[in-house]
């Protein structure tokens, strides 16, 4: 009987040990001035850390999504969708010290209390946070019309300049010119999932397009469930070798949307 228990006890051990492992898992990408560390979280969120600062890019899924990441210092939020703009997890978050980067149309939604902490960015403009130089470029769905389910002009993708390397966050887009147009990319976070964004197709040949050293999938359930973001790896690397494609767990089994 206490054989039996001991077993249990050890193969519970294992287990949460094992999750613990996957949830804490960072990526590390080095820079002229320290390591970035990327921590994916879930669908479109990704905690960014740097220089002993920590960012949350579009903060989703509740409180116990973030368990055991620092509180951030700066958020950036790409649009007013409730997987990019929650405003539940918001409040459920340690952000009172935390500037907060975003389109005019997320600072419209926000509550008086995070008025002035906000940064208003446009399509084009910059602004410098935490010694991250950031630029917000244009996301939207093609054909562009005035019912899209993200126009142009509306949210922001973000370039983050962390010393000598760049950063690409796509955020809800097809496959625009501004996207083909990017150069000199160290690590893009793109998304690809229908009828919100893109195809894996359509993601893979703008990918092709402007060569990022490292691409990852992200933000990929749609209406049909995940993307299938192995064949989107394989396309990439059918047309180019030297681009790393990093595939990650952005859906624990227990998130609900």
């Amino acid at each position: 009987m206490k054989l039996k228990f001991f077993l249990m006890l050890a193969g519970l051990l294992l287990l949460f040990t094992a999750q613990a492992q996957q949830k804490n898992n960072t990526d590390r990408i080095e820079t002229a001035k320290g390591p970035i560390t990327i921590q994916p979280v879930l669908h479109g969120t990704v905690a960014l850390t740097w220089g002993g600062k920590t960012i949350y890019v579009d903060p989703y899924g509740g409180a116990a999504a973030f368990k055991g990441i620092a509180p951030p210092d700066l958020i950036l939020i790409t649009d007013i969708h409730g997987d990019h703009l929650d405003l539940k997890t918001l409040e459920a978050l340690k952000t009172d010290k935390a500037t907060l980067v975003v389109p005019q149309a997320v600072a419209e939604q926000l509550p008086a209390s995070y008025k002035n902490r906000i940064v208003v960015l446009h399509n084009g403009q910059k602004t410098e946070q935490l010694g991250i130089d950031i630029s917000a470029i244009p996301m939207y769905n093609l054909p562009e019309t005035e019912d899209s389910r993200h126009t142009k002009g509306r949210g922001n993708g973000y370039l983050l300049q962390f010393a000598d390397k760049t950063v690409y966050l796509s955020g809800d887009t097809e496959d625009i010119p501004e996207m083909r147009a990017l150069r000199d990319i160290d690590v893009a976070f793109v998304c690809m999932n229908l009828p919100y964004t893109m195809d894996i197709d359509q993601a893979a040949s703008a990918v092709l397009e402007f060569k990022p050293a490292i691409v990852y999938p992200y933000h990929y359930r749609g209406q049909d469930g995940l993307s299938d973001v192995e064949a989107f790896k394989r396309k990439v690397n059918e047309g180019n070798q030297n681009i790393e494609v990093r595939l990650r767990n952005w859906y624990p089994e227990n998130a609900k949307k």
